[in-house]
């Protein structure tokens, strides 16, 4: 069965979140929750140095099914299916968000390949049928995001203030913003 999955940006600015295992993916995944400005606490017997080096706290013991209460988002990145399983399955009894590396059966969301040229955020994805192919995707539009997308994201950004109070309606914006973007990137 095909999944359609609803594309979001989740704000995660100080909210909790857990990284179960502490490898290379673990870390990879760390990193993006960290970008996004999560609280991130990683739950594993034995860490990456990297991840030692990161802001985040490290319980280092085997997964408590505990370890998911008042957690936004649960990432469950072991090589152990059992303990990915056991993650996704605490996660589920309190619709807690969970993504499972390389596992998309255990998700209740997956994570699209992700490129940042802040503040722009490009995600790409296959709808979990081939992370290497969104990867390329990925790679693909971010050689054709260059400084001047970003500087032009940021202007407008100040421009939105003034455009809710002189420009009446969504339409009327949208038009506006629309033209100067079409100007801009002539």
């Amino acid at each position: 069965m095909t999944v359609s999955y609803y594309m979001a940006c989740l704000d995660l600015r100080g909210r909790e979140c857990l990284v179960v295992g502490g490898g290379r993916v673990a870390t990879e995944k760390v990193r993006g929750l960290l970008a996004a400005g999560a609280s991130v606490t990683v739950v594993a017997p034995d860490v990456d140095g990297e991840l030692d080096e990161l802001e985040v706290r490290i319980v280092r013991r085997p997964f408590l099914r505990s370890d998911v209460v008042a957690r936004f988002l649960v990432i469950a990145a072991t090589n152990r299916r059992a303990v990915n399983a056991a993650v996704s399955e605490a996660a589920a009894e309190l619709s807690t968000l969970c993504n499972v590396a390389d596992d998309p059966e255990l998700c209740s969301f997956i994570l699209p390949a992700v490129t940042r040229h802040d503040p722009i955020v490009v995600a790409v994805s296959s709808g979990g049928a081939s992370p290497a192919l969104a990867k390329r995707i990925r790679d693909d539009i971010a050689r054709l995001i260059g400084p001047e997308h970003a500087d032009l994201a940021r202007e407008l950004a100040s421009l939105r203030p003034w455009a809710k109070r002189a420009l009446p309606t969504y339409e009327a914006r949208r038009d506006y913003f629309e033209r100067l973007v079409a100007e801009a990137l002539l």
